[in-house]
């Protein structure tokens, strides 16, 4: 059996597993958004980051990438995911339809925002996510990388997305101000 699982943030760029097939893809009823306070990978516990969840919202349609493992890499990718995605249990792990555009519809693994978990945020204002993704740093890194390449990413595949392009370039702002 086929193994999908479905990129939006940092799977865009950075798969961290073999990857067969890729295909544009929409996720009906989530939006990629800021909402999880990273507490590993792009902040701390002292200095909590912010990363890309996807939070559920009736309506609403997330654009990123149904990503196949390779043939026989099924367990071994599945493993890795979840321990580089589940790692504080702020994501919950589901299976859900996913639209390629192509025409399939497949069932794909996606990695959701527990939005009962302490590290969920959803609802921060924009300015104040700029503000919290330009000065946070983490185990793999600036947040302001996690954003920029995200953002790279999603340009490079033709996906828009005007709030976290928004976000990019106010952080470059505050980043550039705070140089200055």
């Amino acid at each position: 059996m086929a193994l999908w699982v479905f990129g939006y943030g940092s799977l865009l760029w950075n798969p961290g597993f073999e990857v067969a097939e890729q295909a544009h893809a929409s996720l009906p009823d989530y939006r990629r958004s800021f909402c999880m306070r990273s507490i590993h990978h792009r902040g701390s516990e002292e200095v909590p980051g912010l990363v890309l969840a996807l939070d559920e919202q009736p309506g609403a349609l997330c654009e990123g990438l149904a990503l196949r493992a390779a043939e026989g890499t099924e367990e071994e990718t599945l493993a890795y995911l979840r321990e580089r995605e589940l790692v504080s249990a702020a994501y919950l792990e589901k299976v859900l339809p996913v639209d390629l555009r192509d025409g399939r519809r497949i069932e794909a693994v996606t990695y959701v925002i527990d939005a009962n978990h302490v590290q969920y945020c959803g609802g921060l204002p924009l300015e104040e996510q700029a503000g919290i993704i330009a000065t946070a740093v983490g185990g793999r890194g600036p947040n302001t990388e996690y954003l920029y390449n995200t953002a790279t990413h999603l340009d490079e595949l033709g996906i828009p997305d005007a709030e976290l392009h928004w976000l990019r370039d106010r952080v470059r702002q505050l980043v550039d101000n705070r140089l200055a």
